[in-house]
C-alpha cells in the first residue's frame, strides 16, 4: 500500500464538521495527467507508474495515512440560503505538510456519494475534470492564487447529466477547503461552540498572526476581506469570470475555489456572463467585486457574536455590538479592492504601484476596447509590444483619433511617472499573458476527450498554459481569439 505522510488536522475536529467516508471504486481507471512538479512541491514520493497512479487517484486503492471525509457546509446559492450542502461528490483524503512547512489538503472530486449528495450520484463528468485541471493550473501559472490539480483520471464509467457522459476523478490540492459556507453551516444551527472552534482552526491554519491582535476574530475577518479583495482584483486583471460565486465557493484561504461554469473574456465586455445557470447575470464579470463584498457580509454575520465577545470571545451577545463591529470591518472592502484593482490594472499599462490617476488612463482604454470589441488579452499583450507606429495595437482599439489620442495620453503618463519605455514594456510583459485558457480551446479539449477518448488536446493545452507570460512559438495557436464560429457562449456546471 502506498503511503503519504498525512497530518489531518481537519479530521481531528468534532464529528459535526464532517462525515467519515470511503471513496467508491471505479470500473477502469486510466491516468490522463499527473502533475509531477506539484507532487514535488508537496514533497510526495509516488510511483512513476501510470496504472498505479490511476488506482491511487481514482479511489480504487487506499492510501496509507488517509482519513477520507466529506466536509459539512452550507451556502447562499444565487442569493438563496441552503442550510446544508457539503461535499456531495468529494473526499478529503487528508493534509500534507510540504517541505517548506505549508499545509495542503488533498481531495478527490467525483469520488462517490456522501450524506451530502442530495440525491446526486457523487460522480463527475470527465469534461468538468478537464476544465478544472486546465483552468486551475492555468490560474497558478497566471499568478492568481488558486487550488491546484495533482491528477486527472478517466473512470471508464458513464455519468448521466443532460446526456450520458464519460466520468472522471480530479485530485485537487488546496490550502484548505474551508469556505464562507462552512461558517454559515454552524451559524444556521446556532452552534456557537463549533463556530468559535472553526474560527480558531482558520486562524491557526491560515492567519496565525491574528493571535497577536487585541481582537483575533476581528483581525481574522479583516484579513479575509483583504485576501478576497486581492483575489477578486487578480481575477479581473486576467479577464476571469468565476461564474458561480456562491458563498459555498468562497474560500477563506486566499484561493480561487471551484471552476464549474467559469470562463475568460474574449472581447472586452464588463457585462459578460457565460454560466448557463446564471440567467440574471448575478455573477457577470463587472459584478464580481460587489458579489465578493456580499459574500463577505455573510461571513461577517457569522462572526458577529465572536466580535461582540472581544478577544476572549466569551460573550453571548449576538446583537448590535457584534453587527456594528462586523459592518465597520466590512466597510473596508471597497477601498481595499479599489487599491488592489488599480495596482493590477496599472501594471497592465506598464506602471508599478499605480494610483487613481493611472487607473483613469486604464479606464479610458477599457472604454475604447469595449467600443471596438477588442480582445482583452490580445490588446494588452500588443500594447506591451507597442513601439512608435505600432499599428496592430491601435487597430485593435479603433485605429482612429481616439486610439491615437489615448496612446499620447499613455505616453505622457509614463513620462510623468518617470517610467522609461523599456521599463514599461518589461512590466507589461510580466502582467499581460500571451496565453489564457480560452473558452473555445478548453471546450475543444473536452470534446476530444468525451467524444473520442483523445486526451492529447487537454494535455497539450495544459502544457501551453504552464508559463503563459513567456512567448512560446510552438504554442502560438493558443494565443488567437476565437473565430466567430468557435465562440463559446455558455459554460456548464459539472453537477
Amino acid at each position: 500500500m502506498t503511503a503519504i505522510p498525512f497530518d489531518n488536522s481537519y479530521a481531528r475536529l468534532p464529528e459535526q464538521f464532517h462525515e467519515r467516508i470511503q471513496p467508491a471504486p471505479v470500473r477502469a481507471p486510466e491516468l490522463i495527467r499527473f502533475n509531477r512538479p506539484l507532487a514535488a512541491r508537496l514533497g510526495l514520493d509516488l510511483p512513476d507508474d501510470g496504472p498505479a497512479l490511476a488506482r491511487l487517484f481514482s479511489g480504487n486503492e487506499p492510501i496509507e495515512g488517509a482519513q477520507p471525509l466529506a466536509q459539512a457546509y452550507a451556502g447562499h446559492q444565487f442569493g438563496y440560503f441552503v442550510p446544508q450542502l457539503g461535499d456531495g461528490r468529494a473526499a478529503l483524503l487528508g493534509e500534507v505538510v510540504a517541505p517548506d512547512g505549508k499545509r495542503f489538503d488533498i481531495q478527490l472530486k467525483g469520488s462517490g456519494r456522501t450524506r451530502f449528495s442530495r440525491g446526486g450520484d457523487g460522480r463527475s463528468p470527465l469534461g468538468a475534470v478537464i476544465r478544472e485541471y486546465v483552468v486551475s493550473e492555468a490560474m497558478h501559472g497566471l499568478g492568481v492564487p488558486s487550488s491546484r490539480a495533482l491528477a486527472m483520471v478517466a473512470t471508464g464509467e458513464t455519468v448521466r447529466r443532460e446526456r450520458d457522459l464519460p466520468g472522471g476523478v480530479l485530485t485537487r490540492v488546496a490550502s484548505s477547503h474551508i469556505r464562507v459556507g462552512t461558517f454559515e453551516y454552524f451559524a444556521a444551527r446556532g452552534d456557537a461552540a463549533s463556530q468559535r472552534l472553526l474560527a480558531d482552526h482558520v486562524i491557526d491554519r491560515h492567519y496565525p498572526g491574528c493571535r497577536a491582535a487585541s481582537d483575533p476574530y476581528a483581525e481574522l475577518f479583516r484579513r479575509v476581506i483583504l485576501a478576497v479583495a486581492d483575489l477578486t482584483a487578480r481575477w479581473m486583471g486576467v479577464g476571469f469570470i468565476h461564474g458561480v460565486m456562491n458563498t459555498d465557493n468562497t474560500s477563506v484561504a486566499r484561493e480561487t475555489l471551484d471552476f464549474g461554469p467559469c470562463a475568460f473574456l474574449d472581447g472586452y465586455d464588463p457585462s459578460a456572463v457565460f454560466s448557463s445557470i446564471d440567467g440574471q447575470g448575478r455573477y457577470a464579470f463587472d459584478n464580481q467585486p460587489a458579489v465578493a463584498q456580499w459574500n463577505l457580509s455573510s461571513l461577517g454575520g457569522c462572526l458577529a457574536p465572536l466580535l461582540a465577545g472581544g478577544p476572549d470571545g466569551d460573550s453571548n451577545d449576538t446583537g448590535e455590538a457584534g453587527r456594528e463591529a462586523a459592518e465597520a470591518i466590512l466597510a473596508e472592502f471597497p477601498d481595499a479592492f479599489a487599491r488592489r484593482f488599480q495596482a493590477v490594472m496599472a501594471r497592465k499599462i506598464g506602471i508599478e504601484d499605480g494610483d487613481a490617476a493611472d487607473f483613469a488612463v486604464v479606464r479610458e482604454l477599457l472604454r475604447l476596447m469595449r467600443g471596438s470589441g477588442a480582445d482583452f488579452t490580445v490588446a494588452f499583450r500588443e500594447l506591451a509590444r507597442w513601439r512608435e507606429g505600432g499599428v496592430p495595437f491601435a487597430a485593435l482599439v479603433g485605429d482612429g483619433p481616439a486610439a491615437s489620442g489615448w496612446i499620447e495620453t499613455w505616453r505622457a503618463r509614463l513620462a510623468a511617472r518617470n517610467v522609461s519605455p523599456e521599463r514599461a514594456a518589461a512590466t507589461m510583459l510580466a502582467a499581460n499573458p500571451a496565453r489564457i485558457p480560452r473558452n473555445h480551446q478548453v471546450e475543444r479539449a473536452i470534446r476530444a476527450a468525451e467524444d473520442a477518448g483523445d486526451f492529447a488536446p487537454a494535455n497539450r493545452l495544459a502544457e501551453a498554459l504552464a508559463d503563459p507570460y513567456v512567448d512560446r512559438p510552438e504554442f502560438i495557436e493558443y494565443e488567437a481569439p476565437p473565430e466567430p464560429h468557435e465562440m463559446v457562449r455558455q459554460t456548464f456546471c459539472g453537477t
